[in-house]
């Protein structure tokens, strides 16, 4: 019974030493390379592209995985439109039999003039695909992402005796326009390369401390569907609103009347939003307009919500305008995008639970928080495919100087949240979390 004691404590020990061993390289590795590191972050910072235009970052991207030893393919993705190239990125490395493992990360940058004052802000103008003149800025932090999936591989590229299988790195074009996920699956994403055993990612926080993660088991992010309604009216002179069927008023009522489908027709125990983010009518003081065009977000988790909310949406618009005296051959048009719709992202709770205890473990329990869903969206999903054939998992990354989110709890006044221009990710200490945790994550995954 001593001996079996003495060997177990033996054995135990060993394993202790030899976790203790491997997260000290791997703190090494980090540390000889967080200045270049850091250095390649305010490049991309600096050199913001929109979605289905980064043409640029997509080569700085697939560049520097090539130069790690990675199998690199640039130019991954076919969008609905022809005229749209795709700049996915998909960058491999076998490393023997076993698990295949999927990391992504995002290239674009949104259409946000920055103000945040860092001399590394971007100055960047451009043209939106609509041919306007914008100002252009990595408001989400994928900035921060694309630099820590370029950490994770160099880290990785290292650590190869610790870790077998297949590594699948992923640069995904378009996720601010919800549409290049699927791009990249339409492409044979999954038929060219492998088909992942597991997923993962990680996405920012503007209200998270540096050197924090967090996680989410099961819903994680809502679905997001774009809807545009159009209701026709009969236009005429302001001074005789009894000869015209206003569609301003008729669209009055459909604002208001659109918010009862989550408080009197959805159960409060099935998160739901419905936004009208756009509304449009009219030219002139006294002139009732032939049409008002409105522009709305639709945010559930379960897809029957989803679905229940838009017939509401349709019934109700085409109800009130039919109550209006709206002849029916000028009922509303109610148009569900079939591109600006992306669905809920689950996080695989057996996964995410695992990679949890990995988190604890790697950067210790004080800096691994377990957050609650939000009605925010991504198109990450996607990546498991219908049905969840793949479990995935996001989490969060904190990005946040710890002070300043101090300060905000006791001032309660709120921090830039992501897409602001003043959102400012503090760089060092968050991508070195970011790097540590990634990389920590795929060699539980992939450990022999």
């Amino acid at each position: 019974m001593k001996f079996k004691l003495f060997v177990c404590t033996l054995f135990c020990g060993l394993l202790t030493t030899s976790g203790l061993q491997a997260q000290a390289s791997l703190d090494s590795l980090i540390d000889r390379n967080m200045a270049s590191l850091v250095a390649t972050y305010k490049t991309l910072h600096e050199s913001p592209e929109l979605s289905h235009h980064e043409e640029k970052t997509s080569a700085l991207v697939a560049s520097e995985l090539k130069s790690f030893g990675y199998t690199v393919t640039d130019h991954v993705g076919k969008y609905n439109s022809p005229d749209r190239v795709g700049y996915g990125v998909v960058a491999v490395m076998k490393n023997g039999p076993g698990p295949t493992v999927l990391v992504r990360t995002e290239l674009d940058a949104l259409p946000v003039e920055e103000k945040t004052g860092l001399p590394y802000a971007s100055k960047v103008k451009t043209k939106n695909d609509a041919g306007q003149d914008v100002n252009v800025m990595h408001a989400c932090g994928h900035d921060i992402h694309m630099t820590s999936l370029l950490g994770t591989a160099k880290m990785l590229a290292e650590l190869k005796d610790q870790w077998h299988g297949t590594l699948i790195l992923i640069g995904q074009p378009a996720e601010e326009a919800i549409d290049g996920a699927l791009a990249m699956l339409n492409d044979g994403l999954y038929s060219r390369f492998s088909r992942p055993d597991y997923a993962v990612a990680l996405h920012d926080s503007g209200n998270l401390e540096a050197g924090k993660v967090g996680y989410t088991p099961g819903y994680a992010l809502a679905s997001s569907t774009s809807v545009d309604i159009t209701i026709h009216g009969l236009g005429g002179h302001g001074s005789a609103p009894e000869t015209t069927k206003d569609p301003i008023v008729v669209a009055a009522q459909v604002v208001l009347a659109l918010q009862t489908i989550v408080s009197r027709e959805d159960s409060p125990f099935d998160p739901a939003v419905v936004t009208i983010g756009s509304i449009h009518g009219g030219t002139k003081h006294n002139i009732i307009p032939d049409e008002v065009r409105l522009q709305l977000t639709i945010r559930t988790y379960k897809e029957e919500v989803r679905q229940h909310i838009l017939a509401s949406i349709e019934r109700i618009t085409k109800g009130i305008a039919a109550a209006a005296g709206i002849p029916e051959d000028r009922a509303p048009e109610v148009k569900v995008s079939g591109t600006e719709v992306t669905p809920a992202t689950y996080n695989d709770p057996a996964l995410t639970e695992r990679l949890a205890e990995t988190f604890r473990k790697t950067l210790g329990s004080e800096n691994v928080v377990k957050l609650t869903p939000i009605m925010a969206s991504e198109d990450f999903g996607r990546f498991g495919l219908e049905g969840r054939q793949i479990p995935t998992c996001m989490f969060t990354l904190g990005a946040v100087d710890p002070e300043r989110v101090a300060q905000s709890r006791q001032t309660g006044r709120p921090l830039p949240s992501l897409h602001s221009s003043l959102f400012a990710p503090l760089p060092e200490p968050t991508i070195r979390t970011g790097v540590k945790a990634m990389t920590a994550a795929v060699l539980e995954l992939m450990k022999k």
